[in-house]
């Protein structure tokens, strides 16, 4: 190996003096004598040297392709981190030194290889290579099964890149995560390495660079049972997604993840293990809350966990800005199908109602519309809250005439909008008044639509329950647009049997008047500014006219 192998390094070293760098010739050369004797292995560091995101591409393609060919073989000659150091430390015999080499030079290559795929600067054809050759090793590695050490190093590196590899993850996904072996030590070292790191721009980079879903996945193995490795795989999945959780997410890594967890992960999980995560984050309030809710909603429903006053916290996020928020449509959709249930108290039932109906005033109009949907399914759902659509009071029974005089002040409302608790709201003995104010609405759609809450709704036979989703997603945008395209068959215009002289009719306004102060007066001077007044026409509006004198 020795006087062989300088000669041709030597060779090399001329051939780059004179020309600057290796040409593609050259390269195929050296490739082909690093295969074809072991007197040529000095050629693999020559090599390796042009595994760079910077090197030319058809240099950095050919040093690749020998270089696979010539490990591939070797992989199980290769030994462990352990050995390589023993060796090192003591007195060995020469293949002992040999192999060990071999383990440095591997370990060079595999760093080369995760540097080209998760650089941004590789090309797209150099970095394809690469990670098939990456992936080949994992595979290939510890006599045929998975090399977890390498792909373990290059996950790692993934995480921890500092700039965007979507490239990469659009070759991995449909590629590589597929198969079950290859989604199971993902979800493994995405344990580990959440398990490891606390800096919140690691776990912003964690969030956004992994999509952690079972979705697609392909049993690669045929000795286990395909339950088996479900589970195992669900155990693992549920782990890497737990230890994530934990982290400090940044705002908008926690909401991206609480806007697809109930999509992509808790379908997935062996166990909802994720509760205590969505009961925090509902505890938040806010828009954090109303998008924890469609998670929490699965687990309630389908896992069967109970949440203490979970009525009180979705009462509580009823405010106008929620039929603001970007994530409206699928919160009340969720509040259609929480209070749809029969076994609902008529005290809560008719503080969702109440507190609705007081949004109206402050909500949008598209607001509005879904509103009235909303008190339209809970009215029909519920017979026991019609009394809040019209309240009579009979002044023959004097014992409720004088109790509703003591609860109710004319013109007053007992209901507390401003009280966390619906039992404590007065929600029972208030109305839903607000609702008939939606008749003069300045929208055409809300005072057309609340029409159909004068529908004897107790009726069930003569009703349908109205789509939220219909609703759910209107803006000004929408309600502007469906009033455009409607078809009008008369159209109000503006007219007068008369010119007007004033803005306000007297009748209009009982008690006021509205004269023109300057009808009748007579011509006036300023004296000491040289300004006066001059009155123009008895007809007209009086004006003033600046003349000097």
């Amino acid at each position: 190996m020795g006087r062989s192998s300088s000669a041709t390094a030597a060779g090399s070293k001329k051939r780059r003096s004179k020309t600057g760098a290796l040409t593609l010739g050259e390269v195929k050369t050296l490739g082909e004598e690093l295969l074809s004797s072991r007197a040529n292995l000095n050629h693999a560091p020559t090599l390796l040297a042009l595994l760079s995101p910077s090197a030319p591409l058809d240099l950095a393609l050919e040093a690749l392709i020998s270089l696979q060919s010539f490990f591939v073989p070797l992989l199980p000659s290769i030994p462990s981190a352990a050995a390589t150091a023993a060796a090192a430390a003591g007195d060995a015999d020469p293949e002992l030194v040999f192999r060990s080499w071999l383990r440095k030079r591997f370990d060079e290559l595999v760093a080369a290889l995760v540097e080209l795929t998760v650089s941004p600067h590789s090309d797209d054809a150099i970095r394809d290579l690469a990670l098939d050759a990456l992936m080949d090793f994992v595979k290939l590695g510890k006599d045929g099964r998975f090399q977890s050490a390498i792909y373990h190093k290059f996950i790692h590196n993934l995480i921890h890149a500092t700039d965007s590899i979507d490239p990469l993850l659009e070759l991995l996904g449909p590629k590589y995560f597929i198969y079950t072996d290859v989604c199971y030590f993902t979800y493994t070292s995405l344990d580990k390495i959440a398990s490891s790191i606390g800096n919140k721009a690691t776990v912003a980079m964690m969030g956004q660079k992994t999509g952690l879903s079972s979705k697609g996945e392909k049993n690669s193995s045929e000795d286990c049972s395909a339950t088996y490795i479900n589970k195992k795989l669900k155990s693992k999945f549920s782990k890497a997604w737990i230890s994530f959780l934990k982290l400090p997410l940044p705002l908008d890594v926690y909401k991206e993840v609480l806007a697809t967890i109930h999509k992509n992960v808790i379908p997935s999980m062996s166990n909802p293990a994720i509760f205590d995560f969505l009961t925090r984050s509902y505890d938040i309030g806010g828009v954090i809350s109303v998008m924890a809710l469609s998670g929490l909603f699965i687990l309630m429903t389908q896992h069967g966990l109970e949440y203490p006053k979970f009525y009180d916290k979705l009462y509580a996020l009823l405010t106008p800005a929620v039929f603001m928020a970007k994530h409206r449509a699928v919160f009340l959709q969720l509040l259609d199908a929480c209070l749809k249930s029969s076994y609902l108290p008529a005290y809560l039932a008719a503080a969702f109602a109440k507190r609705l109906s007081r949004l109206t005033l402050s909500v949008p109009p598209a607001g509005a519309l879904i509103i009235i949907a909303l008190i339209h399914n809970l009215l029909r759902r519920h017979p026991s809250i019609n009394f809040l659509v019209h309240w009579e009071i009979d002044a023959n029974d004097s014992e409720i005439f004088n109790e509703a005089s003591q609860r109710k002040k004319v013109g007053a409302d007992p209901f507390n909008n401003e009280e966390t608790d619906p039992a404590k709201s007065g929600a029972m003995r208030s109305s839903l008044w607000e609702i008939d104010t939606l008749r003069h609405h300045y929208s055409p759609a809300v005072s057309r639509f609340v029409a159909s809450l004068e529908n004897d709704l107790t009726v069930r036979a003569k009703t349908t329950e109205m789509k939220i989703t219909d609703f759910s997603s209107g803006s000004y945008a929408t309600v502007f647009r469906d009033e455009v395209r409607r078809r009008i068959k008369q159209v109000p215009l503006a007219f007068y049997r008369t010119t007007p002289t004033c803005l306000f009719q007297e009748s209009d306004f009982p008690g006021w008047t509205f004269r023109d102060q300057f009808k009748n007066m007579a011509e006036t001077s300023v004296e000491g500014n040289g300004i006066s007044t001059v009155d123009i026409s008895n007809s007209s509006p009086a004006k003033r006219l600046r003349m000097e004198t």
